[in-house]
């Protein structure tokens, strides 16, 4: 789970890509530095360290910029990291990577598809989905961003949430409302 990030550091970010027209080779290095916390989770730990010394953090950044591979034009992301890391805030980069891409996708007219199911849905039946969604007033007609999730305590169906909107078509939340309607009636 993302440390919260403070809103602040995720405009700044996005104010001096912006500045500089890097804000796509932002996004993508951005976007492969969360990419990484994904497969390593122990490394918000790392981060987080209250005795990483200068020079850890040094070596921290320069393992970081090697993940990005030269996406970051112009030394943005390299600059932020410097910074999060004199400020003893680099915790917070996971967080950060999180909302650029948010930020990024809204400016691009993007909305996030959520697709959550107990096991993993074949590619036929998400696209199939995603037309359905595309052609319903809940995608206020942006381009859909698909994300999909797995949760097995959903038991069966689906969890949609699109924007600000979900809709629960999970077997879980049919049986707890039977259960609630069972009770009241007792």
């Amino acid at each position: 789970m993302a440390a919260n990030a403070s809103p602040e550091l995720t405009i700044l970010q996005y104010t001096a890509a912006a500045k500089t027209s890097a804000l796509e080779s932002a996004s993508k290095a951005l976007a492969t530095l969360s990419d990484v916390f994904k497969k390593d989770p122990k490394l918000v730990v790392i981060l987080t360290a209250p005795t990483l010394s200068p020079g850890d953090k040094s070596q921290i950044i320069q393992e970081l910029q090697r993940h990005t591979g030269g996406q970051d034009k112009g030394d943005i992301v390299k600059n932020f990291l410097q910074t999060l890391a004199e400020h003893n805030r680099l915790g917070l980069l996971e967080g950060v990577c999180e909302k650029f891409g948010t930020l990024m996708g809204a400016s691009r007219g993007e909305v996030d598809l959520t697709v959550t199911s107990a096991a993993k849905l074949d590619d036929k039946t998400l696209k199939r989905l995603e037309t359905a969604v595309a052609k319903s007033e809940y995608s206020q007609g942006k381009k859909l961003k698909v994300v999909t999730k797995v949760n097995p305590d959903i038991k069966g169906g689906l969890i949609v949430e699109i924007g600000d909107r979900t809709i629960d078509l999970s077997v879980s939340s049919k049986i707890a409302k039977m259960n609630k309607l069972l009770t009241d009636a007792l």
